[in-house]
């Protein structure tokens, strides 16, 4: 199995939703590196469960505990691994699901590849697993302090409605990480009637990379764009990724698509002074596979919350169709959740091309 993301920045993820810990292991992280729980901690509270109506009511403060790789308070150059205890799984509200596919999500075909699973809660395929993923994006995000990049994640869209306002300020003063504070109210009522329905809606994530470094990617195999790509459809629910003006340079002329270059500042300076500017910035931030410098934005679309409370029909492991109530504690929207999981894989990302291209240019 896959459980390990990274070339020489890598984070190995372990354990289940209803086991007892679930956490990481990170290996090739550089010694001295300033590194507390706290430094941590903060991105795990934007994750957690239980911080709104609209969210799932499980009780889980995700408290950290670094047990490996950290000496006072600085990064030894050792594999740091980093646990988080589980404390309010209910395993009982799974009970009557031990043999049932439920729709959309990954128990068919975890029971079609391995031939068992842990159905409580999902086991690997949980929401769960992306603890680990937090962890390891703080840990870069921390590496990344040294080049002055700032990665910020919002809802740019939900239910099908797209929000123009972007006010990086309102992301944090609202429970669904919407940039757009005109819309809010509207958006939120709508969820709450959602969740009296028991039905539940999706949306769209933009990501954006402030002062990347630029050089990072490689041509052919090793584009910045397929590594962010990649990273983000390995996160649960994400089922499309679009950088830049994406869908709608498709739609254009050659003459409307391509972007101005309008200045190549310090070119064979050290990758913190290098960029590239283009007029408009439709491609993303990345050309050629390698970054520019200019701030990396993509979108990424999260579909529905799977687990709804409403009867579906379904078949069960014996291939009975059978109609289906699923009961438990769970999102009317999961969006304003994977932001912060969209973040951290954008880190880790960035720190792993960041490690490659020094290995390469030894700059």
């Amino acid at each position: 199995m896959m459980n390990t993301f990274g070339n020489l920045f890598r984070v190995t993820s372990f354990g289940e939703s209803h086991g007892p810990m679930v956490g990481c292991v990170i290996d090739g992280c550089p010694p001295n590196l300033e590194l507390s729980e706290k430094n941590i901690q903060k991105y795990l509270d934007k994750r957690c469960p239980g911080k709104s109506k609209i969210t799932s009511e499980r009780k889980e403060k995700d408290i950290c505990e670094i047990v490996s790789g950290v000496f006072e308070g600085r990064t030894t150059g050792t594999p740091i691994a980093v646990l988080v205890r589980n404390h309010d799984a209910r395993s009982q509200d799974y009970e009557k699901l031990k043999d049932v596919f439920r729709p959309s999500h990954a128990d068919a075909t975890y029971q079609l590849k391995y031939g068992i699973r842990d159905y409580r809660g999902g086991g690997r395929s949980s929401g769960r697993e992306t603890i680990a993923r937090v962890i390891g994006g703080a840990v870069a995000q921390q590496i990344l302090k040294s080049t002055k990049t700032k990665i910020i994640g919002f809802a740019r869209e939900i239910g099908g409605t797209f929000f123009e306002n972007v006010d990086f300020n309102f992301i944090e003063e609202n429970p669904l990480r919407m940039a757009d504070k005109k819309e809010f109210e509207k958006i939120f009522s709508q969820l709450q009637k959602i969740k009296t329905e028991k039905n539940s809606l999706g949306g769209v994530v933009e990501i954006r990379v402030i002062n990347p470094p630029a050089g990072l990617g490689s041509p052919v195999f090793g584009k910045l764009e397929a590594d962010l790509a990649s990273a983000c459809l390995s996160v649960g629910s994400v089922k499309g990724f679009e950088i830049g003006e994406g869908f709608t340079l498709s739609r254009m002329k050659g003459s409307e698509a391509n972007d101005s270059l309008v200045s190549f500042l310090n070119p064979g300076l050290k990758i913190s002074q290098s960029r590239v500017q283009t007029l408009r910035n439709a491609n993303g931030g990345i050309l050629g596979g390698i970054s520019t410098g200019e701030d990396i934005w993509f979108r990424v679309a999260i579909k529905p919350t799977s687990s709804i409370g409403q009867k579906q029909k379904t078949i069960d492991s014996k291939g009975n169709e059978i109609e289906l109530e699923i009961e438990g504690r769970h999102d009317s929207i999961i969006v304003p959740r994977v932001i912060p999981i969209l973040e951290a894989m954008t880190a880790l990302v960035l720190v792993d091309q960041l490690f490659l291209h020094r290995a390469q240019i030894g700059k």
